[in-house]
């Protein structure tokens, strides 16, 4: 039997660290085995009968050996899952600075609202005469974004981020398309300092991507832009404000420049929280950009959705816009689903029309703050990053200069060479402090990157804790205590992973141990 405290993805000293506990338990810190070891394959913690006689439809392929999972009573499946959700650090735990992630606290309201009957038991394939309430929903929701954006039309069905991205560029090339320039306009361009996924997704889609560098200040390089328009660019995909915290000043010129050229403006939203109420991207020459419901509007993160990332369009781009879209007539609203009642529309991005639980947290998210409390939740974002970059420009460096910064600062790792540390170091000491790491090496435009966002959720009293803390690691750095860097964490359940041993040979199953 494998030893409870050997874990299947070695760690850098290749032991995790142990109690000095005969259970390997510390005090109310638990330590939690795999499932497949605490389980037993002959137990079940349910009781099912026998089924009647019946004839098999599998064609052939039942299966011929037991399933060989483990099987927990009521009691172990519940703490084993109530043990694990513990070791995981959260927004409900503390405050999560992961930058260009907008980690906001979830109002509780949201999920209250979320769990209505009306909202929470219907389907996606009930006659829509049933659902005119939450299809009300809807239509207010993007009526919002649409306002807040400057926007004429929005695709709601897009579930995250990334698929945002597509279903906006995927617009971009039909609007293309209808223009008979399919076949020339290839080109997209993706300033250095853009979110990962924008090349990513732009090449899925067929085009050829091409950097954009960015200027000393960080900014992207108008001039440099303007020399490589063409008749064969098609759009390009900027991030505002982009991942090094900073807010594109030339923003205007950029989209006059593109549209010049014959060329689409694609944003990437997710920084959307710096600017809520402050700027409309549809004003500044946007034509389109995706929302992340749950980074500005506070929609949870993770845990593998649902996710809802929905994109707004300028006219240029608005006949082409995915189905289904709500549209109204004298019955109510309806979906239109069909490609064939929008001829223009470039077809169907998803199964259906969207996340609905994160429709209705993100509307209850907008209406319960308004207008004005929108605005200043991104007010209060822009104070909290610069409070932070204030209250360590003293002891970390920013590379492009002690300017002042949008939503979230980006330190790099100049400050530490001298330490012979590294950002992954200084990254792993802060999990010994009660703190998950902030995003880091990337973007990659700054060199051990260390990207801080602590959104507008944190009082000032918990970002004084946080300064204080990374200001003492810092002078700890710098003072010459490698020690509590090298190795760190050594109070997490689990030591720092060997992460290179981890990539190149990933252990994605568990067999059963050889016994000793």
């Amino acid at each position: 039997m494998m030893n409870r405290l050997e874990h299947p993805i070695q760690t850098k000293d290749s032991a995790p660290l142990r109690s000095g506990t005969f259970t390997s338990n510390r005090g109310l810190q638990i330590e939690e085995a795999l499932i497949f070891e605490i389980g037993r394959l002959e137990v079940t913690g349910v009781d099912l009968d026998e089924p009647a006689p019946f004839e098999s439809r599998l064609g052939g392929l039942e299966r011929e050996a037991p399933i060989g999972l483990p099987g927990l009573s009521e009691p172990e499946t519940v703490r084993h899952y109530v043990r694990l959700s513990q070791k995981n650090y959260s927004i409900d735990t503390g405050l999560f600075p992961l930058g260009s992630c907008t980690m906001k606290h979830n109002p509780r309201l949201n999920e209250a609202m979320a769990r209505l009957p009306g909202f929470a038991d219907i389907h996606p394939l009930q006659p829509q005469s049933t659902v005119q309430g939450a299809l009300e929903l809807i239509d207010e929701l993007a009526r919002w974004l649409m306002e807040m954006t400057g926007t004429v039309a929005v695709a709601l069905s897009p579930k995250a981020g990334a698929h945002g991205e597509a279903c906006g560029m995927m617009a971009i090339k039909a609007a293309i398309e209808a223009k008979g320039e399919g076949a020339t306009r290839r080109v997209v361009l993706v300033p250095e300092s853009a979110h990962g996924t924008n090349p990513a997704s732009a090449s899925l889609i067929g085009f050829e991507v091409r950097a954009i560098a960015a200027r000393a200040d960080g900014a992207v390089d108008l001039e440099e832009l303007k020399g490589r328009l063409g008749p064969e660019v098609a759009a390009i995909m900027l991030t505002n404000p982009n991942t090094c915290g900073l807010f594109e000043t030339q923003v205007v010129e950029i989209a006059e420049a593109m549209h010049a050229a014959g060329a689409y403006f694609y944003c990437d939203g997710a920084n959307f929280n710096a600017i809520v109420g402050k700027a409309r991207p549809g004003d500044l020459g946007v034509d389109a950009m995706h929302i992340n419901l749950h980074k500005t509007f506070s929609t949870p993160h993770g845990g593998g959705g649902p996710g809802a990332g929905p994109v707004v369009l300028s006219a240029r781009l608005a006949p082409f816009a995915p189905v289904p879209f709500l549209r109204a007539n004298e019955a109510g609203l309806r979906l239109v689903e069909h490609g064939s009642e929008e001829p223009q529309s470039f077809g169907r991005i998803a199964a259906f029309h969207g996340q609905m639980g994160m429709f209705v947290r993100a509307l209850t998210y907008m209406a319960s703050h308004g207008a004005d409390g929108l605005r200043q939740a991104s007010e209060d974002a822009v104070l909290s990053a610069n409070y932070i970059r204030a209250s360590l420009s003293d002891l970390m460096s920013q590379p492009f200069g002690d300017q002042p910064c949008m939503h979230e600062v980006l330190f790099d790792d100049t400050w530490l060479k001298p330490t012979g540390l590294t950002t992954l170091d200084f990254a792993k000491a802060m999990i010994d402090e009660g703190y998950h790491p902030m995003t880091i090496y990337f973007p990659h435009v700054a060199h051990g990157a260390m990207l801080i966002e602590p959104t507008e959720s944190e009082s000032k009293a918990t970002l004084d804790l946080f300064i204080a803390t990374m200001r003492d690691l810092a002078a700890a750095a710098l003072g010459g205590d490698t020690e509590r860097f090298i190795g760190a964490p050594f109070y997490a359940p689990r030591r720092r992973l060997d992460e290179t041993r981890a990539a190149r040979n990933p252990i994605l199953k568990w067999t059963q141990p050889t016994p000793q």
